[in-house]
């Protein structure tokens, strides 16, 4: 795939209506990055024009912000910002709740305002908007899939309606996990628990979530989030389920069935 960045828009005298912001995740992980292609080639099809900062992203600082070291994340946080600010990016769009609540809650007190998009809401809007055109009978339809509420997507910024929108247009028949929407829970990876050993208990999070999954009965654990991604595929192998029930993301269920 040939995705222009934003250098280039700049080096033609060009603009571009919305930056897709990767992230750590969509760039580097063998399995994000096929979550990052997925939104990509939906951008493309539906005439978007849009821009990658490519090498010239950094991480957001997230990680460093949330196991507490401070400096760190201010540092990469004021080089993402200039390097935002000097292309005049205005609006933002991202597959992954991390970057979407610190693009869009903490960046502008070090002055990076943004508008910045999760890409669920995006799909929605471009569904609700009649770009994005699905094709007669659905792939998913009378198949079950249960939704995830990725914390930074849910409790932290009340994102709940959108992905499941863009899942019932699937036609597919959407059951709900004991905990979710604003009881949702954390699938293990939040809070920079992603980077340490888990602390002494009885169980990992990331296996009790993926068995309230499994309790739904669904056949395809939908999720918006890389995190999450890789904590429940992680939770299906231990139960050893993995190739009965799939997680995947919002998009490349919505990707399969465009037109």
């Amino acid at each position: 795939m040939k995705i222009k960045t934003a250098a280039e828009y700049f080096a033609n005298g060009e603009n571009f209506d919305v930056l897709f912001w990767v992230g750590c995740a969509g760039s580097f992980d063998q399995r994000a990055q096929k979550i990052t292609q997925a939104f990509a080639l939906i951008l493309s099809k539906v005439g978007i024009k849009y821009a990658i900062l490519g090498k010239e992203e950094m991480c957001n600082g997230d990680p460093a912000r949330r196991a507490g070291n401070e400096f760190l994340f201010q540092m990469m946080a004021y080089q993402n910002i200039q390097i935002l600010n000097n292309y005049g990016v205005k609006k933002i769009v991202t597959a992954c709740p991390h970057c979407f609540n610190i693009l869009k809650n903490e960046y502008p007190e070090l002055g990076g305002t943004y508008e910045v998009i999760h890409h669920t809401v995006f799909l929605q809007q471009l569904i609700d908007e009649g770009k994005i055109k699905l094709k007669e009978g659905s792939s998913f339809k009378g198949k079950k899939i249960t939704y995830h509420d990725s914390c930074y997507l849910g409790r932290a910024n009340d994102i709940y309606e959108a992905p499941r929108k863009v899942l019932e247009a699937l036609d597919a028949e959407l059951v709900e996990m004991k905990h979710c929407r604003s009881k949702g829970m954390c699938c293990g990876a939040g809070g920079a628990q992603i980077w340490k050993e888990e602390e002494n208990g009885t169980t990992r999070v990331n296996f009790k979530r993926t068995n309230e999954a499994l309790d739904t009965g669904a056949g395809i654990i939908a999720v918006a989030c890389p995190y999450c991604n890789l904590m429940l595929a992680d939770g299906l192998k231990n139960a050893e389920k993995e190739d009965s029930v799939k997680v995947m993301d919002v998009v490349e269920l919505l990707l399969k069935d465009m037109e």
